[in-house]
């Protein structure tokens, strides 16, 4: 079971999710280096890691939902999706029944969090 800590927080990813993307290397390389949000082309830059294999990495992290995508929107037209963690703590415990619970802790989301997360999901919509 996957939590997350914010109020009215829809139901997180699933836990093997989670776990797959934290015991990948390339992935826990790019965490590293996302202290201010970047672009794929600037996660593969400061990583050192092939830009198929960042797309590749970028899509785990977003499927376990421990990264955040905002767009940059461009004056030339050409936006730019920029990937921040989405995440202070990963907490996996063993709960009462026995099975692992995953309890991923949040930032709080100021006004341009909420309306990047809005451009992207308005984003996936129209890709769709």
């Amino acid at each position: 079971m996957v939590r997350d800590s914010r109020p009215g927080a829809e139901p997180g990813p699933n836990l093997q999710s989670v776990l797959d993307a934290l015991d990948d290397e390339d992935c826990r390389t790019i965490i590293e280096h996302l202290e201010e949000p970047l672009t794929a082309g600037e996660v593969s830059e400061e990583c050192e890691i092939p830009m198929s294999t960042t797309y590749r990495k970028l899509d785990l992290l977003s499927e376990a939902q421990l990264l955040a995508e905002g767009v940059e929107v461009r004056q030339d037209g050409h936006h730019a999706t920029r990937y921040r963690t989405d995440f202070n703590e990963v907490i996996v415990a063993l709960a009462e029944d026995r099975s692992l619970d995953v309890e991923i802790e949040r930032p709080a989301e100021d006004a341009a969090d909420r309306l990047a997360s809005m451009w992207g999901e308005v984003r996936r919509g129209a890709d769709q």
